[in-house]
């Protein structure tokens, strides 16, 4: 009888569960991962993937890149590293299992593990990835000479809106300019009827409830319309924020 000996190093994938085959049954310490045809071809997933195996005695059943599973890398999901001229993504779904593997790859070791797979001497991927983000100019198509004229009716009253009006507006009141130094001023402008103290005094055709009988506009009632308000934010769009300064500090500072 031919008896055989088994070699330690033939014993880690099957330790890591590395096989091409269907998904796994959803059981503790097990998950399925599909992961791009070049991710496999590039080695890094059969030299991370047994690492955490072996650190948490966990089961990655590596399957076909378009096969249903548990997990996957791609392009939805957590960002994981940088290699191949791509930012690899990783995508746990709701399995406890995969999401300790995306725990793993945010830490120190995960990273570092990363980071030292190479080949020929060159380290194909880096867990220091920079994410550009994509700022989006939100613009107004609305009549910007209308929208001022719409601000100093409507709103002049109270706020300075221009030069035009800065001598006739409430003290307390922010003008125009000091409102778009605000962060969130295009919210503030687009629901300003909702904002203290417009909603006692102000009517939008078409959005607000015409006023309790019983509880009457305690000032003159400002009706405006939709196009009025669009043709105000391309106005306001347009209007330079206010230079407030430096911030003010304290003479112990």
């Amino acid at each position: 009888m031919t008896t055989f000996r088994r070699h330690p190093a033939c014993v880690l994938p099957l330790v890591a569960g590395l096989f091409l085959t269907g998904p796994a049954l959803a059981q503790d310490k097990t998950f399925t991962l599909a992961a791009p045809q070049a991710l496999i071809d590039s080695g890094v997933m059969q030299y991370i993937l047994p690492r955490f195996s072996l650190k948490t005695q966990t089961r990655i059943t590596l399957v076909e890149p378009d096969a249903p599973a548990d997990a996957s890398f791609g392009d939805e999901g957590i960002v994981a590293f940088e290699g191949l001229d791509t930012v690899w993504r990783f995508d746990a779904g709701d399995d406890p299992d995969a999401q300790r593997f995306a725990d793993w790859l945010r830490s120190d070791v995960g990273r570092n593990t990363v980071d030292s797979y190479q080949v020929d001497g060159t380290a194909l991927f880096t867990s220091e990835v920079e994410v550009k983000q994509v700022v989006v100019e939100i613009t107004y198509d609305g009549d910007a000479l209308r929208g001022e004229e719409a601000s100093l009716v409507f709103c002049g009253r109270c706020h300075v809106v221009s030069d035009k009006n800065r001598m006739n507006s409430i003290g307390s009141t922010p003008s125009f300019a000091v409102l778009r130094t605000l962060r969130d001023w295009e919210d503030r402008f687009q629901a300003f009827y909702v904002l203290n103290p417009h909603p006692a005094f102000t009517q939008v055709a078409d959005v607000t409830e015409p006023f309790d009988p019983t509880r009457p506009s305690p000032i003159h009632t400002m009706e405006i319309t939709l196009d009025d308000l669009e043709n105000i934010m391309a106005f306001v769009q347009g209007i330079a924020p206010a230079d407030l300064g430096s911030p003010i500090r304290s003479l112990q500072d």
